[in-house]
């Protein structure tokens, strides 16, 4: 849309054009803030990752040995009430809902008799609860990286539209705008040039 070459309209979209300068680095500085923090999320994740297949590897070596020992603890696990104390909660980073996976303790303590069963599956159960707060810390880790990820591209796709398409509209206008307003004052220049001319004339 063509904009009247005024020197009002010159001042606004200078305004403009600050205010849009400013929101680009604004959101620059939010992309590459973010982008740090997911990159130190992902070295995390995988390290947890990697935690975690030791840590399956030991929990199902300890329950192989409490059924060599006990006999098949199929009907010991079945007695153990399923786990119901994962809460989701999120908090807000920079604009993004961040999740945090809490779970409640509680489901550490011992389900089953002393009477049946031996220090196997109690190094089994030990080894599992560990196997389940990783996991939990490793859906809260990776549900914060594609959560960043997302904002990051939409970051950028932001960034990108102020830094090729808005900045560059609002340049081109006060261009256009400073050409106009020049050229009327030439014009106004040379018009009274003549008139004193004609004036001297008479």
């Amino acid at each position: 849309m063509a904009v009247l070459p005024t020197k009002g309209n010159l001042i606004a979209t200078k305004h403009s054009l600050e205010l849009a300068s400013t929101g680009y680095e604004l959101m620059d500085r939010k992309r590459n803030l973010l982008t740090r923090e997911m990159m130190g999320l992902i070295s995390r994740a995988q390290a947890l990752q990697s935690q975690i297949d030791s840590t399956f590897t030991n929990a199902y070596e300890a329950l192989m040995l409490a059924n060599v020992t006990m006999g098949k603890t199929i009907h010991i696990a079945e007695s153990v009430p399923v786990d119901q104390s994962v809460e989701l909660r999120y908090r807000s980073v920079m604009g993004v809902e961040i999740p945090t996976v809490l779970g409640d303790d509680a489901s550490r303590s011992l389900q089953y008799g002393l009477s049946v069963t031996n220090s196997a599956l109690d190094d089994a159960l030990v080894k599992f609860n560990l196997v389940k707060e990783l996991v939990r810390e490793l859906a809260e880790l990776e549900n914060t990286i594609y959560r960043l990820a997302y904002s990051i591209k939409k970051t950028q796709k932001r960034a990108n539209a102020l830094q090729n398409i808005v900045i560059p509209g609002y340049e081109a206008t006060i261009a256009a705008i400073t050409d106009a307003l020049e050229e009327k004052e030439r014009e106004e220049f040379s018009r009274l040039k003549v008139i004193k001319a004609q004036k001297n004339r008479e």
